[in-house]
């Protein structure tokens, strides 16, 4: 305890701290979504596309964060309607936009001028570097999240259990999937500060994945996944900093034992 107060003592720390419980909300909330709509692939397909954001950000002379968000939300609007429209199978159309969007990322970082700072952080993550500016865009980005699910829980339930029969009912099912594809592409850029694009897809989904053995219902489910993000990436923060290891990796790691702990003690329930 004495060590945990020693260290919030630093203000990377305070921020990282804040940070964690940031992207705790935005992944327990979308996260639930993504798990119960087996959006998994597509999230990853949208993780790795707004790469192409981040290298137009460095290319524009702007904070890669900020460029992330359109880019992002666009890419997650391609994938959507691709996958919808176009008479492709749908991890057909999520691999090529997958690769457009990394491969977009690299060129322009290729065209960028002189030295690219902290591309690193932004591929794998860095938590405790997160900058004040950075936090104060995670504050927006999760309140529209939050803001969103509020105002569209019914829709977003309706096409997470039975699509068909939401569209049935009238339901404008294609945009409501579009919005939460959206909102999953904002989570994206929520996280990508702390865990990076490769990685992101851990933090989206596993804290939720855990939460569904216990629960089925949605808003208990986003409740327990918040919860259980800001203890394991808190953890994953404090044992990355006690053992000097890469803080976005050590963050997941914790996350996967956590999970794969969860699952034994369901296993062993089931058993007895």
């Amino acid at each position: 305890m004495i060590l945990m107060t020693g260290i919030l003592e630093y203000s990377f720390m305070q921020n990282a701290f804040i940070a964690a419980v940031l992207v705790s909300v935005a992944c327990g909330v979308v996260g639930t979504y993504v798990v119960i709509k087996r959006i998994v692939f597509i999230s990853g397909g949208i993780s790795h596309a707004a790469f192409g954001g981040i290298g137009l950000g460095y290319f524009l002379g702007i904070n890669p964060i900020l460029a992330a968000i359109p880019f992002s939300i666009l890419s997650a609007l391609a994938m959507g309607i691709t996958s919808k429209k176009v008479k492709i199978s749908e991890d057909t159309a999520i691999g090529i936009l997958w690769s457009l969007g990394m491969a977009i990322g690299i060129i322009f970082i290729n065209l960028t001028p002189g030295y690219v700072p902290d591309l690193m952080s932004y591929l794998f993550g860095s938590i405790l570097t997160v900058p004040v500016n950075d936090i104060i865009i995670m504050i927006f980005l999760d309140l529209i999240i939050v803001v969103t699910v509020l105002l569209f829980y019914k829709e977003f339930q309706g096409i997470s259990f039975d699509e068909e029969f939401s569209q049935v009912i009238g339901m404008p099912t294609t945009y409501i999937y579009l919005l939460l594809l959206s909102i999953v592409a904002l989570s994206v850029v929520v996280m990508i500060k702390v865990v990076g694009v490769i990685l992101v897809i851990a933090l989206l989904t596993i804290p939720a994945a855990i939460a569904k053995q216990y629960t089925y219902n949605i808003r208990h489910m986003m409740i327990f996944a918040v919860i259980l993000g800001i203890i394991l990436t808190m953890g994953g923060l404090y044992t990355s900093y006690l053992f000097n290891l890469a803080s976005g990796a050590t963050i997941v790691l914790v996350l996967g034992l956590g999970f794969i702990f969860s699952s034994a003690i369901q296993k062993l329930k089931k058993s007895l």
